[in-house]
């Protein structure tokens, strides 16, 4: 008699197909506890998103402080031709009353930084505007221009706990997926507040003098403090952490080793030498041969900064569809095309290259610097705070040459010295690509290098994965 043929011998016949195993049930219980992992995570991260109320409020205390800031730090800038003429000294002596206020912000931005590690966000921010907004207020009676350049930098060097502060501020209450829409207001708002500062004190001094101009400045930053005041939500994510001298030296050391926030740093810099040589100068240039223009109307031209407010608030939509360095390259090229434009001694083409210029900075800054709070994965108020050190130094170089350039030769020296600065932007990006490309033709990935094998192109590997690894691939 033929044995019997059971599914189990059936089974394991030669050539057959074993049957597909049912699922255990300690299989579908780690499915499902892997599942309830990841929904407990997305539950539990409470960082800012678009739609809640602590988002808009976070977004426009910022805008208030940016404004505050840029208001107090800029607000000699359109004052410039005034203060060269009643105190008899030449636009490069004058562009020391901004350069200073950089300058001195720059120097105290990485003290401030680890103040607010230990005290706060909110509070370093707070008491930064407030202390800023007090020494604007003794600026209308300096004596001199030495004691106002003296006030200028000690007014820079309060300022110093906003800008230090603000983007690590984001980068903690923000869910990443809204930070650069985030930082792009925030940048806005800088904008608002350099123009405003600048056509309320120019216009003011261009009736009164330079220093009722230099008083309504305080009074407008003073506004935008209580402002910030009252908006701000607390903080959720801040930890506080006890300020640890040999730490700090060893994180700003990490920083100063990671090659991504290296080549971001460097950009910064050269986006603000374009940006503090041509605002130095514009004034200048306005009143002078051949445009002859009035004071309260070559102090307008700083209405050109809401191009600014649009493309630095349009950087985060920019960099989803081109990737960072597509955006830089952008901005790059806008700043360079308007540079080239103002060189014609025409009104409109003057007019039109510095629309080119303010558009191109905003856009870059506004690019890299975002990429900064996503690159630094510790220590991100020490991460800002070198790249807002790198971004006012070039501020002070650019403006101080690019003053000194005019009074040689004139406007075509302080766009030479932009068209230098932006050059090497451009080397600084088209090595990032580079780079960039070599790591994913290797298919590896060192920490901070290149982008991520996995990404389609080297253009979009900013954005892939917000708040990880893939943030670390912006340039």
């Amino acid at each position: 008699m033929p044995p019997v043929r059971t599914e189990a011998s059936a089974a394991t016949a030669p050539g057959a197909v074993p049957p597909a195993a049912d699922p255990t049930p300690a299989a579908t219980a780690s499915a499902t506890t892997a599942a309830a992992a990841a929904a407990a995570a997305a539950a539990a991260d409470l960082r800012l998103r678009p739609g809640q109320r602590e988002f808009r409020r976070s977004n426009l205390a910022l805008f208030a402080a940016g404004v505050a800031t840029f208001v107090l730090l800029y607000a000699t800038q359109g004052l410039l031709p005034l203060l060269a003429t009643d105190l008899r000294i030449t636009p490069g002596q004058a562009s020391w009353t901004t350069s200073a206020a950089t300058l001195g912000l720059a120097l105290a931005l990485l003290p401030a930084s680890a103040l607010s590690d230990r005290y706060g966000r909110t509070a370093v921010m707070t008491g930064s505007m407030l202390a800023a907004s007090l020494i604007a207020v003794a600026l209308p009676f300096a004596p001199s221009l030495g004691a106002l350049v003296v006030l200028r930098a000690l007014q820079g060097a309060a300022l110093a706990g906003l800008p230090a502060t603000a983007m690590a501020y984001l980068a903690e209450e923000v869910h990443p997926s809204a930070l650069p829409s985030a930082m792009g207001l925030y940048v806005a708002g800088n904008s608002i507040g350099g123009m405003g500062g600048r056509l309320v004190a120019g216009w003011t001094g261009a009736v009164g003098g330079w220093r009722w101009g230099l008083a309504s400045a305080a009074v407008l930053a003073l506004l935008a403090v209580l402002a910030f005041r009252l908006l701000i939500p607390a903080a959720r994510h801040f930890r506080r952490t006890p300020v640890d001298p040999r730490a700090l030296s060893r994180t700003i050391g990490a920083h100063l080793r990671n090659p991504l926030l290296l080549r971001l740093y460097a950009l910064g810099l050269l986006f603000m030498a374009v940006f503090g040589a041509v605002y130095n100068c514009a004034g200048f240039r306005l009143i002078g041969a051949p445009f002859h223009l009035p004071q309260s109307v070559a102090a307008s031209i700083f209405v050109v900064y809401l191009v600014g407010t649009g493309t630095s608030a349009a950087a985060g939509r920019l960099t989803a569809l081109l990737g960072r360095r597509g955006a830089l390259y952008v901005a790059i090229g806008l700043t360079t095309a308007g540079l080239l434009v103002s060189l014609v001694d025409s009104l409109p083409c003057a007019l039109l290259g510095l629309v080119l210029i303010t558009g191109g900075f905003f856009a870059g800054h506004a690019t890299a610097s975002s990429a900064v709070g996503r690159t630094a994965q510790h220590g991100r108020a020490q991460a800002s705070a070198l790249y807002l050190m790198a971004y006012y130094v070039g501020n002070s170089l650019g403006g101080t040459v690019g003053a000194d350039a005019y009074h040689a030769v004139g406007w075509s020296g302080a766009a030479t010295v932009g068209l230098v600065a932006m050059a090497l932007a451009g080397a600084v990006t088209a090595y990032a690509s580079y780079a960039g490309r070599r790591a994913a033709a290797v298919g590896t990935l060192p920490a901070g290098r290149g982008p991520l094998p996995s990404d389609p192109h080297p253009l979009h590997s900013g954005n892939r994965r917000p708040g990880g690894r893939g943030g670390q691939d912006s340039i």
